[in-house]
């Protein structure tokens, strides 16, 4: 920075030079002019380019020649040839430095040991290496000083203090001479360090990164970095990512992988950054689409919520044929990671079901329960699922008492979810002993699971006879725990406001958000007379409501409707396939006597006026009739 400092002020010096010269001739003879414009431009295009010139010749000094020694140590097999070679030939500091470095590595690799006090540690041409080492320390060249101090962290050598503090010292000296690879080095491997001048070395090497983050030119060095993220600042990531998204092309699958899992630890969803990182994998070839790199890129994307259908896809096909190999931890990763996507790709998860079917055996109780419950998330039912399903009860029967509280309402909630919840699983949910334990445990949590408790009931109550008496009792216990009111998306508010429009001043023709016994909220309900007119729902009886609703029943040929507004959320990715919470809604619904108008958003949101909005209802209700009618 000094030289170039320089040589930019000889060049302005040299200008203004220039015109003082050619200032001066205008007043003086033409001979002394000459004489001056000789004089300057002999001396000054020198200095210049001799001051432009001192970085380069210093750096190309100060590569050390290659010597006998170092051909040696290249060539030795076992750390007595380093030594060995080091007492014939040993002379310099950097030649000492290249022999620890080998030595150490070999030491490692032939499961020596580095104790202190052992014979290894005391032999004398070590300890002269050592003595070399440090007094000749300031002649080490920078990439041998820091693959020194790397090795000594890699392999935790016990060096002596006054070795392993000359060499911290050298390193924090010449902090700011390294190389962006060179930092990359420290900050990489010195990170998590304990010792004081080691994380001074560390945070020193950071901050040069982050002043000269423009200079790295190689997409290793970014990966490195990235995968080494909860050390560094936030403004450094920042800049990283700028930078890996400019090299991204260079990223080899691996490095992808590391940074796609780095991000995912951090909780950064760069979007652009990662839809490069996207396209460039499926441009890669299927060699390189390894098990760990499919697992860790689908628990990478379920982490930071981001989709990428064709990478899904991709990923999909090449871990197909793998599956059957497939060990349980990676089979039940990939699903609950697919699962938070919702993504569903039918043949990948029939192979899951079918290697749980093969090798049940292996599963633990934990991992049954996260694939029954990525299984109901989705909505996905196995081709075989009496085979599938006979073998998870086997399991869950013995030890489901024995889970922990909200995980046991997990699993049985989702066992309803999948219609293969057996009343005797369920009738323990009708228990105050149920709530008051989930109550204790964690009451902010408990809000989420009332409603997985009137799920559980309402299946009980619908789709099991002979348990209503024991049902209303949970019900109204579950009720009596405060609720809290969601606010309204804009599809329901849209939704709510054109079905009062339609009825116009028969208010009492309808309900809008009306929360049910079952623990579902239906957006809007009517009810149809013989001639598909509206009636007064206030008087009419309504077993859904805590309440009971009025004393008289539903007249003969009479229908109730209830309008669902499918939000985007609702359903699967890229998907027009309802996610298995809302498939059991409907159900239970279903069951409770209503015919179900369905309004998705892909839909609704299509319609701009009232008039259209309003013939859409119409065309809804119209079609959801005459299905029931045609059953």
């Amino acid at each position: 920075m000094a030289s170039r400092f320089l040589g930019r002020y000889a060049r302005l010096l040299y200008r203004a030079s220039s015109q003082a010269a050619a200032a001066t001739a205008v007043r003086l003879h033409p001979s002394v002019t000459g004489v001056l414009e000789v004089q300057r431009g002999q001396d000054w295009p020198c200095i210049t380019e001799r001051l432009m010139c001192t970085r380069t010749e210093e750096a190309v000094a100060s590569i050390p020649r290659r010597t006998r020694l170092d051909e040696l140590v290249e060539k030795a097999a076992v750390p007595e040839d380093v030594l060995v070679v080091w007492a014939e030939q040993g002379r310099t500091g950097n030649q000492a430095a290249t022999a620890l470095v080998k030595w150490i590595r070999l030491v490692w690799e032939t499961k020596g040991t580095f104790k202190e006090g052992t014979d290894l540690m005391k032999d004398s041409r070590l300890l002269n290496m050592l003595d070399i080492l440090t007094q000749q320390i300031s002649l080490v060249w920078n990439g041998t000083l820091v693959s020194v101090l790397k090795t000594l962290w890699i392999m935790d050598v016990p060096l002596p203090d006054p070795v392993l503090t000359s060499i911290q010292t050298e390193v924090l000296w010449r902090i700011r001479r390294l190389t962006y690879k060179q930092l990359s080095t420290l900050a990489r491997w010195g990170t998590g360090r304990k010792d004081e001048q080691d994380v001074t070395i560390v945070n020193a090497a950071l901050k040069q990164l982050e002043l000269r983050w423009t200079e790295i030119s190689d997409a290793k060095t970014v990966s490195a970095l990235i995968s080494r993220g909860r050390y560094m600042s936030p403004t450094l990531m920042d800049r990283l990512e700028d930078k890996a998204l400019e090299l991204t092309e260079g990223f080899s699958s691996e490095d992808i992988r590391k940074v796609c899992v780095s991000l995912a630890g951090l909780g950064r969803r760069s979007v652009p950054l990662l839809r490069a990182l996207s396209y460039y994998l499926l441009q890669k070839p299927s060699s390189e689409y390894t098990t760990k790199l499919i697992l860790d890129m689908a628990y990478a994307y379920g982490k930071l919520n981001f989709h990428q259908t064709l990478l899904f896809q991709r990923m999909a096909s090449e871990l197909l044929p793998t599956v059957p190999k497939l060990s349980s931890v990676n089979v039940i990763h990939c699903a609950k990671s697919l699962g938070f996507l919702k993504w569903l790709h039918i043949p990948l998860f029939e192979a899951f079901a079918m290697n749980y079917t093969a090798n049940s055996q292996n599963y633990s109780t934990l991992q049954i329960c996260n694939l029954i419950l990525t299984f109901a998330r989705l909505g996905f039912e196995p081709s075989k699922r009496d085979e599938f399903y006979s073998k998870v009860h086997s399991v869950l029967e013995e030890s489901l008492a024995g889970l922990e509280p909200f995980l046991y309402t997990d699993v049985v909630w989702s066992l309803c979810a999948l219609q293969q919840a057996k009343p005797h699983l369920l009738i323990p949910f009708t228990q105050q002993k149920h709530i008051a334990i989930l109550s204790e445990r964690n009451p902010v949590r408990l809000e989420s699971y009332r409603l997985k408790l009137l799920h559980i009931a309402a299946t009980l109550h619908l789709e099991h006879s002979g348990s209503s008496e024991t049902t209303s009792s949970l019900l109204r216990t579950a009720l009596s725990i405060p609720a809290n009111r969601f606010p309204m998306s804009p599809v329901q508010s849209s939704l709510r406001g054109a079905l009062k429009s339609l009825l116009g001043v028969e208010t009492e023709a309808l309900r809008t958000g009306v929360d049910t016994v079952y623990g579902w909220t239906i957006d809007g309900e009517m009810v149809l007379d013989h001639d598909n007119k509206p009636i007064d729902l206030s008087m009419l009886k309504a077993p859904h409501l805590l309440n009971g609703g009025g004393d008289q029943d539903l007249p003969v040929g009479a229908r109730r409707l209830a309008f669902l507004a499918w939000e985007f959320p609702y359903f699967g990715s890229k998907s027009k396939d309802l996610l298995g919470r809302y498939v059991m809604m409907k159900r239970h619904l279903h069951l409770a006597g209503f015919i179900t108008v369905e309004v998705p958003y892909y839909e609704w949101l299509e319609l701009k006026a009232d008039r259209q909005k309003a013939a859409y209802l119409k065309d809804k209700m119209g079609k959801a009739v005459a299905e029931d009618m045609a059953k």
